[in-house]
């Protein structure tokens, strides 16, 4: 898949802007400041409905205005899909094939992007709440499903941290409302964590030999799902059920005296291993950045493997970041089939025959333009 045309409407600080892509690399070039990143960024939110620099929508509307709109042209195997999203003070509302979609988890998933840019080099190193974020963009593009899931999730989480505030506070004394909430919050974390423990397995045959090729064979990857109650890939659904009902049993009073859930998805972590070592403790920073190419580069096959379309790469100012070596592995292996987007302030430290071949633009102050 790749994107023909984009269209922004009151889009950070673009007023009016439209644009033709080609079904290659396309480098946009700019100073520092200019609007760069918020074209990568309209491409996310496009595919996403979410932004991956901000958590709050407001930030994305122009200043003065009441709504930014975001309009793309998405060419796919079986032809051509226009797709909107429009954000205002009231919400958002999203359209696909010019059909509104009641549910942004119905339009998530029909334009796949795989962004990576210098805050992903925090994958490895960052805090667990990015690993746990990175999780559930990934695997909310393949499958609408774990959306929905997560959704309900947090919908429970809150109820049931909200509920035993109540409790701490002495507000409410019945504990038969807190066992209700308990096993609708088990229901759905056991569904998260089964898909959880599915996706990363999938990632890591993947992401395990990319990281053999671009250490040359010096180096093995493992990647581990670190869960905050002591449940495995092995064990089925009813097993983990009866997991989280003793680990909850066992930890009632202490939820009760601070006021909030202990366990679940909300608080588990992922590790990567090289060598055996921990990366995020003792790895050097060459392998975390290593590792958090390795899991980029195997996001791109995994999502082709499960959609038989590449998704669209976006390379947010991250090529100044790699050395020459992790530099060529990654443009060679996008050569000629990702479509791809590359933010730089120049290229003339970047040697490579794919840049040389791209489609470049400018942009300035809020314009952007097509210079070869």
């Amino acid at each position: 898949m790749f994107i023909e045309q984009l269209h922004l409407r009151n889009y950070r600080n673009y007023e009016d802007l439209e644009v033709e892509f080609e079904n290659k690399v396309n480098v946009i070039l700019g100073e520092n400041a200019q609007g760069k990143t918020n074209v990568m960024e309209s491409i996310y939110v496009l595919a996403m409905a979410k932004s991956h620099r901000t958590s709050n929508d407001k930030d994305l509307i122009r200043w003065d205005s009441d709504y930014a709109k975001i309009e793309g042209r998405l060419k796919k195997a079986h032809g051509p899909l226009p797709m909107q999203l429009v954000v205002s003070k009231k919400g958002k509302k999203a359209k696909y094939n010019h059909i509104e979609q009641r549910k942004l988890s119905q339009y998530i998933g029909n334009m796949n992007v795989v962004m990576f840019a210098p805050e992903d080099l925090n994958l490895v190193k960052g805090s667990p709440q990015i690993r746990r974020r990175f999780i559930d963009m990934e695997i909310g593009q393949i499958s609408p499903v774990y959306l929905h899931d997560m959704s309900q999730y947090q919908k429970i989480l809150q109820q049931r941290n909200t509920y035993l505030k109540q409790l701490q506070m002495n507000k409410q004394s019945d504990h038969t409302m807190l066992e209700i909430l308990t096993e609708q919050f088990i229901d759905m974390a056991v569904k998260i964590i089964s898909k959880r423990f599915e996706f990363l397995e999938l990632l890591g045959n993947w992401a395990i030999p990319i990281h053999k090729g671009i250490s040359r064979g010096l180096e093995t990857l493992e990647i581990q799902y670190k869960p905050s109650a002591d449940v495995s890939e092995d064990l089925d659904l009813s097993k983990m059920r009866r997991v989280y009902e003793e680990k909850f049993a066992s930890v009632k009073k202490r939820e009760i005296d601070r006021g909030m859930t202990l366990f679940g998805p909300h608080r588990d972590d992922l590790l990567f291993f090289v060598n055996g070592r921990d990366v995020q403790t003792f790895g050097s920073q060459g392998q975390q950045r290593t590792t958090a190419l390795s899991i980029k580069m195997a996001e791109i096959e995994l999502i082709h493997a499960e959609i038989r379309e590449y998704p669209i790469l976006l390379l947010d100012d991250v090529l100044s970041e790699l050395d020459d070596y992790r530099q060529s592995h990654l443009l060679n292996t996008i050569q000629g089939k990702v479509q791809t987007f590359v933010t730089t302030t120049n290229v003339d430290g970047i040697d490579h025959q794919t840049l040389k071949e791209a489609s470049t633009f400018q942009v300035e102050a809020g314009t952007m333009k097509k210079i070869q």
